[in-house]
């Protein structure tokens, strides 16, 4: 069986983990394979998953190998599978617009971001190397608050015919008018905010959904993130995040027996702790009454690798992407989005989310 072909932009943390997760997962046999929500999906395993072509805007990525450039710096993921083999596959210089926080020049000399000095690349530029690449599926992995970024993106891989999957909180797929614009074309497309495997915001929901379930009236939340690398860094600039902080809150708020007042829920990222690095830190506190109108509340602390906790995700949205192309299925994926992605079309309980995905995957479901 050939394999999937891929294509991604943002060439950080996420891909690295992405990108090692494929080979990692490639030696391994099913009784082996820890940390993967399925091994095979329509017959494809992870490592079918092939990256044939790939785009960034920083100098120490541009121009390298793309397995030599998912361990340059900024990059400071955990590294589990450092022996890769040459990929053959050379990081392309993108389109900078919004992809970067201009906050962030500041940081030069700490190593942090260095805008590289090639001439961008255009629609035609990026749309040719798609369909010379062979690449079926692009993956965002931009930074958050690339806005106009994402866009273009979009509109390439729309030009290209190449189906999108969009891991950041730039709206795409919940968006009406570019979801038609997929489902016109028949390309598939999934997102928007790739949802990690047990990360802050799938955390929440569950435990949200707890409260729903066992009679608990859910009063006040918050949930506080920090973390040192640089999609922390780029968020500092607050300007940047109004669809990051509506993407995390919508997640949670959907599965609340009650909408709470906005006062009275607040989730984004806090901070910017460099030498965390790639280990994100959440603190959760809920607020609630149960028997009696007896108060109660609960405070939860969650340490983990940030990348590595969304690319057992990816791979899978990736695979189920991959099942839409060789039905002929295209437009919004709305129970993989709702399963993989924290601001999806149509927000369903993360159990609802699972079986849905589980009857796509088995045919059952034509999304």
């Amino acid at each position: 069986m050939s394999g999937i072909r891929i294509a991604i932009v943002g060439v950080g943390n996420c891909a690295s983990s992405l990108l090692q997760g494929i080979h990692y997962y490639r030696e391994k046999d099913p009784e082996n394979a820890v940390g993967l929500m399925h091994w095979e999906i329509g017959k494809y395993t992870p490592g079918d998953i092939e990256v044939v072509a790939a785009f960034d805007i920083d100098r120490r990525k541009v121009g390298l190998d793309v397995h030599k450039a998912i361990f340059s710096a900024p990059n400071c993921t955990k590294v589990f599978c450092p022996d890769l083999p040459k990929n053959g596959v050379t990081v392309r210089m993108g389109k900078i617009l919004d992809g970067f926080s201009e906050h962030m020049k500041d940081y030069n000399d700490k190593e942090t971001f260095s805008l590289a000095n090639e001439s961008e690349l255009g629609t035609e530029e990026i749309v040719g190397v798609l369909k010379e690449s062979g690449a079926e599926i692009l993956l965002n992995y931009l930074p958050v608050g690339s806005e106009e970024a994402t866009r273009f993106y979009a509109a390439c891989a729309l030009e290209a015919g190449v189906a999108l999957i969009n891991n950041i909180p730039a709206f795409i797929a919940s968006d009406s008018e570019w979801a038609g614009r997929f489902k016109e074309k028949n390309i598939p497309l999934i997102g928007d905010d790739i949802k990690a495997q047990l990360g802050a915001t799938i955390t929440h929901r569950v435990l949200t959904d707890l409260f729903n379930k066992r009679g608990v009236k859910l009063e006040r939340t918050y949930q506080l993130n920090t973390g040192g690398n640089t999609d922390f860094l780029n968020m500092l600039n607050s300007s940047r995040l109004a669809s990051k902080k509506k993407s995390k809150t919508e997640a949670v708020q959907a599965v609340t027996a009650k909408r709470l007042k906005d006062e009275n829920i607040h989730i984004g990222p806090s901070d910017y702790v460099p030498w965390q690095k790639d280990n994100k830190v959440c603190f959760i506190r809920m607020e609630g009454r149960l028997f009696g109108d007896v108060p109660m509340n609960l405070e939860l602390r969650l340490s983990v690798e940030d990348s590595p906790n969304s690319a057992g995700v990816a791979i899978d949205s990736i695979r189920c992407c991959k099942l839409a192309l060789d039905r002929g299925k295209g437009g919004v994926l709305y129970s993989p989005s709702a399963y993989f992605s924290k601001h999806p079309p149509k927000q369903f309980t993360d159990d609802e989310a699972r079986r849905m995905t589980e009857d796509f995957i088995a045919g059952r479901r034509d999304d």
